[in-house]
């Protein structure tokens, strides 16, 4: 009754099922670590940020990776904005995550003569991409900034490509590495994304707390491919319970035919010949 398996279809069929499983069960598996990734990413988070604050000298160095125990963590830096040496980042969300415009990015001289980059927030982008907009201005003289210690963004990490050729004072990526080129003074590695002080006006607007609440979907798409692959042998199963009924239902209907096809034939050998006049 089991013949047919052996069949070119069914042999198909099987196959595919075999090789379904373990992907399926591979897929589920990689949707767990993104799951436990996402929650332990939100544990750094959470705290990073309720960690005491610390001078952003205790973290950084010039040429020195951030490591990623020590994202966003809350520093202070106290020192003196060169706003000569302000760049903007061109590509970047606001709070709503709908508006594009520009991360104001101005290096702050430490007390010791080096820098650290400080993201003062986000801007609008305006009508012309080709000028630097108009950036409201830094505040003067000695100021202590606040705020959260991010590393160094790069394509590999970041996804965003490094546009060359953009307008004078416009970049794609906050990288300390490549600004001391441009500053003329060591900048201590990563950057600070400050939360204080809150600009008088509002403006820029400053970037807001990451989340560290949301898990995301991942151990539902976990979960959701080891069904798929406990379903595939289910599904085999029965359609080759289906494949044996209808087999069976249609060999015995032409058994049935060939029963009636003999009886009628007999029937009619059976049947005498009427006499002649």
């Amino acid at each position: 009754m089991y013949r047919f398996l052996l069949s070119r279809q069914w042999v198909i069929v099987t196959l595919v099922a075999l090789l379904l499983i373990p992907v399926m069960i591979k897929l589920g598996f990689w949707q767990l670590h993104r799951h436990e990734h996402k929650v332990a990413q939100n544990q750094l988070i959470a705290s990073s940020l309720a960690a005491r604050p610390v001078p952003v000298t205790e973290l950084a160095a010039p040429g020195r990776t951030l490591p990623h125990h020590d994202m966003w963590r809350t520093v202070t830096a106290t020192g003196t904005y060169d706003t000569a040496h302000e760049v903007v980042v061109r590509q970047r969300t606001a709070a709503d995550e709908q508006s594009i415009g520009y991360y104001v990015l101005t290096p702050l001289v430490l007390g010791d003569g080096r820098g650290v980059l400080v993201n003062r927030g986000w801007i609008s982008a305006g009508n012309d991409l080709t000028k630097f907009p108009d950036v409201p201005a830094a505040p003067r003289g000695k100021v202590t900034v606040t705020g959260r210690m991010m590393a160094d963004e790069t394509t590999a990490v970041s996804g965003i490509k490094d546009t060359r050729g953009l307008p004078p004072r416009q970049i794609m990526l906050i990288n300390s590495r490549e600004q001391t080129k441009r500053v003329g003074r060591p900048l201590l590695g990563g950057y600070i994304e400050q939360t204080r002080p809150e600009p008088s006006d509002g403006k820029p607007e400053l970037v807001p707390e990451p989340d560290h609440d949301s898990i995301g979907p991942h151990m539902a798409y976990a979960v959701q491919w080891w069904l798929f692959a406990a379903a595939v042998p289910v599904g085999w199963v029965v359609l080759v319970r289906r494949e044996r009924r209808d087999r069976a239902e249609a060999a015995a209907e032409e058994a049935a035919e060939a029963r009636e096809t003999a009886a009628e034939d007999a029937d009619e050998d059976t049947t005498p010949v009427p006499a002649g006049p």
